[in-house]
């Protein structure tokens, strides 16, 4: 069909109520002309005599489908009688079988991979269940090609558990809702869509990235959309009409163009998760939910000198207004907006913003990730430091989510240094520093997570001029190198404010120098709109 796009819809579980699924796709198709293919997924049969009546209609050829539609196995042991084999068939004309899992290619070059049914809890495995061994087979004899970029469609009967992080809130009871092993699937398959059900709830969930910014080239996006039930009370969305381009047939650049709610991806883990998931469980087992990150709120608007300013901070999905707390009082709200805890200082952390020894009066600005402070004794009135909230050692050891971050508030401290007519450089030490602190202004490189695995000592300086320096430390590294350099008669030409020790101001001064600086990058501060 080439760059003709092929008209799509997906339906919830149907469960029984056939007449009413085609007599609303024909409503639809009079109204917006022919589609191309119904996929059905979650429990598409019913258990009462009506339903089973209704179905004999088109099994005996009385009724016929308007629409060549696609579904997927039982999901019940009540609705295994009515799939004669596992491996897919017609159950009656324009209605087809699926199979057990696998992959339909059409015509068109569309790639649809789908499994049936629910997970399986224990060995053998019930008829309308799936197995890891179902998950690994169906990965494998995709992934196995180095071509291989992801599938158009993903179908399965079971939600991914966690699809909601970083994203909207489904309305369902997310502690007991989808499976582990559908969530690896996902991620491993790529789907441009991806649809569920079984959850009697329509959920369709901010697009997410396949790939980690600064790290991998771009690709595609994918959505999830979970649809309820056919003809249900509270009249939820049960049908969802698109148009797709099948992937190997569309523009490279096309393909990989990222919209402006796209999300960071909910199941993406660190490289050692992965490797570790892999190694006990090929990567399809049941897990427990990951435990959410908090997220941390201060209030900068009152005695910290804020000149009187509310601040406002939303969640990533919903953007619900949250309370503020009082006055320089920590608050923490459970929503997962990383894929895992960072790790946790082995001792007193003062960089950390849970941490009750964190300065409160030097913080500047507070996003979701990162925040800006005040260097204590710093060199310059300016000396800023982009620290994340969570506790990281270096640089390298950050998800994309908080690297995106730091260069958003790299680009502000850059354009507020600009506007003073200041230059501006930036250093970041890896050795003996628990706490990741980059100095005055902050610019991540995909370099460095080539050449610097986590764990190694290094030193790293870029100027606002482009030019950059990586020193790998051996040892005996002097601590103070950077701020000594720069404290020299050839730079700044303040030797005697080398040493911070020696550049402490009383609390006082501090709050009066935070407040003032707060008050000036304010126009710069991105986190007071986010």
């Amino acid at each position: 069909m080439g760059e003709q796009p092929l008209r799509v819809l997906a339906c919830g579980d149907v469960e029984g109520r056939v007449n009413a699924l085609f007599n609303r796709v024909q409503t639809i198709q009079k109204k917006s002309g022919q589609f191309d293919l119904l996929l059905c997924v979650g429990e598409f049969f019913g258990v009462t005599p009506e339903a089973e009546a209704e179905w004999h209609q088109y099994k005996s050829g009385a009724k016929k489908a308007p629409i060549h539609t696609y579904i997927l196995g039982a999901a019940s042991q009540e609705t295994v009688k009515y799939f004669p084999s596992a491996d897919g068939c017609e159950l009656a004309e324009n209605i087809t079988y699926l199979g057990r899992r696998g992959v339909f290619t059409g015509a068109s070059g569309l790639q649809i991979a789908y499994v049936s049914g629910r997970e399986a809890l224990q060995e053998p495995a019930p008829a309308h269940c799936f197995t890891p061994k179902d998950l690994l087979t169906l990965v494998e004899s995709l992934t196995n090609n180095s071509k291989f970029r992801g599938v158009d469609i993903l179908l399965t009967s079971q939600w991914p558990r966690g699809v909601w992080q970083y994203a909207n809130n489904p309305e369902v009871n997310t502690k007991f809702c989808g499976t582990s092993s559908v969530a690896r699937l996902a991620e491993k398959l790529k789907p441009r869509y991806h649809f569920a059900a079984l959850e009697g709830a329509h959920y369709e969930r901010l697009p997410y990235r396949n790939h980690m910014v600064l790290q991998e080239n771009a690709q595609h996006v994918s959505r999830f959309i979970a649809l309820a039930t056919v003809n249900n009370p509270a009249k939820k969305k049960y049908l969802y009409a698109f148009n797709i381009i099948p992937m190997k047939t569309m523009d490279p650049s096309e393909l990989v163009k990222q919209p402006q709610d796209v999300t960071e991806n909910p199941y993406r883990r660190s490289g050692k998760d992965e490797a570790e998931l892999h190694k006990h469980t090929s990567g399809f087992q049941s897990a427990g939910a990951e435990e959410p990150a908090c997220q941390f709120f201060f209030d900068l608007s009152k005695k910290q000198g804020g000149g009187g300013r509310g601040r406002k901070r939303h969640s990533e999905g919903d953007r619900h207004q949250q309370g503020q707390p009082h006055d320089g009082d920590r608050h923490h709200q459970g929503q997962p907006k990383q894929p895992r805890r960072p790790p946790q200082p082995t001792g007193p952390c003062w960089f950390c913003l849970a941490s009750p020894q964190v300065e409160k009066h030097l913080v500047i600005s507070i996003g979701t990730h990162c925040y800006l402070a005040l260097a204590k004794g710093g060199l310059t009135p300016q000396h800023l430091l982009i620290l994340p909230i969570g506790h990281y050692q270096s640089v390298v050891e950050l998800s994309s989510d908080v690297v995106e971050e730091m260069n958003r508030y790299k680009a502000a401290l850059r354009s507020f240094y600009k506007s003073r007519g200041q230059r501006c450089v930036l250093f970041e030490r890896n050795y003996r520093s628990q706490h990741l602190q980059l100095q005055k202004m902050i610019i991540i490189l995909n370099f460095i997570y080539i050449i610097a695995p986590p764990g190694t000592p290094y030193f790293y300086v870029e100027l606002d001029s482009g030019e950059k320096l990586y020193y790998r430390i051996q040892k005996h590294f002097p601590l103070q190198f950077g701020r000594s350099v720069l404290a020299s008669e050839a730079v700044l030409n303040i030797p005697t404010r080398a040493d911070w020790k020696e550049c402490k101001q009383s609390r006082e001064e501090e709050e009066e120098c935070s407040r003032r600086l707060r008050d000036e990058f304010q126009p710069y501060d991105f986190a007071l709109d986010d």
